[in-house]
């Protein structure tokens, strides 16, 4: 991850799991806990998930219109390289601190998008991490590697 960050374009929810986000316009991220009002908030190592504006963009490239919410991800970053991200690095996003806390995730069902496009970035470019410390966090916020 280069000396410079990304930012936040996208915050989203939503009251079940199971379902795409909707994008808000800002956050609340609790400690231990993921984001304020959404389904998959909680205890455990997958409080909040991540995916790159980038990574939608590849999905776009077969076609898809999608966007900021769609792959059920709470935060959606620009400009920051979350493939870069290895499990136990803490990022600030806004005013909250999150550890990385696994990259990728399996699919048991295949989702909508992937029958739609016979692919998903999701399960390979998706990240899920821990609130070390809650804050806000709104779109234009910036995202930043936290030294050790």
């Amino acid at each position: 991850m280069g000396e410079l960050g990304g930012k936040v374009v996208a915050v989203s929810v939503s009251a079940r799991k199971g379902e795409k986000k909707t994008p808000v316009p800002s956050v609340t991220l609790v400690e231990e806990h993921g984001a304020r009002n959404d389904a998959h908030a909680g205890p455990g190592h997958r409080q909040v998930s991540l995916l790159s504006s980038e990574s939608i963009g590849k999905m776009r490239a077969k076609g898809l219109s999608v966007g900021p919410g769609d792959f059920a991800e709470n935060i959606t970053v620009e400009g920051f390289d979350l493939l870069e991200a290895r499990v136990g690095d803490r990022i600030r996003v806004g005013e909250a601190v999150l550890e990385i806390s696994q990259i990728g995730k399996e699919c048991h069902s295949r989702c909508a998008i992937y029958f739609q496009a016979g692919d998903c970035v999701m399960p390979r470019e998706g990240v899920f991490a821990r609130v070390i410390r809650g804050g806000k966090v709104a779109p234009g916020d910036a995202v930043l590697k936290e030294e050790p």
